[in-house]
């Protein structure tokens, strides 16, 4: 049975002052206003509906601040660990992630309002994560979304979330490399996505292996902007492993096998 809305916003408001306090002193002016600006009283609102919903018991404590949004630790009722990305709602995400709407149809009618443009661009997240799962390409699994909020499942061991490649001391570099490219290509082809944003920032390492996340700017392949962009996230994987003493392959010859363009 679901608890009351007023026990479960009263608890709510605890668990985000927990996390303000369980930052450094020093920091915690900076923490407290990325806390006050992620958790408005609308975001408050969309949280309440996780917990009255028994989806979400706990929000545990914050795993990445992205440009867009906040990672959250989550636990579930039953004990387990998801994720909870929670976009933030003013003008810099707004601008942040205007180039990535031009040109797509989806986004269509909702320019002059911040809000609906960014509960469009967490639907977008969702479905490009079920688009690229389905095409065979490691990334965390969508559980579900509401608003701003989208729920996935959580990477990382009870300790600590799965930390980003660039933090890793990978054994086989070269394999990395070619599965990266291997996902490219399924994304492409078989998801018709271009992720967009694609470097050694976003890519965790996860049970020894790659997987790749942060896919809301993912643009369709028929996109007019999809092959700038594709070209972008190549240059970024060659030169992060360029870094790392890897026989990378020249840009041309990968944008080539990722469009199955023959010479």
């Amino acid at each position: 049975m679901a608890k009351p809305f007023l026990e479960d916003s009263s608890r709510l408001d605890r668990q985000v002052e927990s996390l303000r306090l369980r930052r450094s002193e020093n920091k915690m002016d900076d923490a407290r206003k990325v806390l006050d600006e992620v958790f408005d009283r609308r975001t408050l609102l969309a949280v309440y509906k996780f917990m009255t919903s028994e989806t979400i018991d706990t929000i545990d404590f914050p795993i990445s601040t992205g440009k867009e949004g906040n990672v959250f630790r989550v636990t579930t009722h039953e004990g387990e660990f998801l994720a909870l990305k929670i976009f933030r709602i003013n003008t810099a995400t707004f601008h942040s992630i205007a180039r990535y709407i031009e040109g797509d149809p989806r986004f269509k009618g909702l320019s002059g309002s911040k809000r609906k443009l960014i509960y469009a661009w967490t639907v977008k997240e969702y479905k490009n994560l079920c688009r690229m799962q389905e095409a065979g390409i490691r990334v965390p699994e969508p559980i579900d979304f509401h608003e701003n909020l989208l729920l996935m499942e959580y990477l990382g061991t009870p300790e600590m979330p799965a930390p980003a490649i660039r933090n890793v001391e990978l054994e086989e570099p070269e394999e990395v490399y070619k599965e990266i490219l291997k996902f490219m290509k399924l994304a492409f082809k078989k998801a018709e996505l271009v992720h967009g944003d694609l470097s050694e920032y976003n890519i965790l390492w996860h049970e020894d292996k790659p997987w790749i996340i942060d896919c809301g700017q993912s643009l369709t392949a028929d996109h007019p902007n999809a092959e700038e962009f594709l070209k972008r996230d190549i240059k970024n994987i060659n030169r992060y492993f360029r870094s790392l003493d890897v026989k990378i392959k020249s840009e041309e010859e990968i944008l080539r096998s990722i469009k199955g363009v023959k010479k």
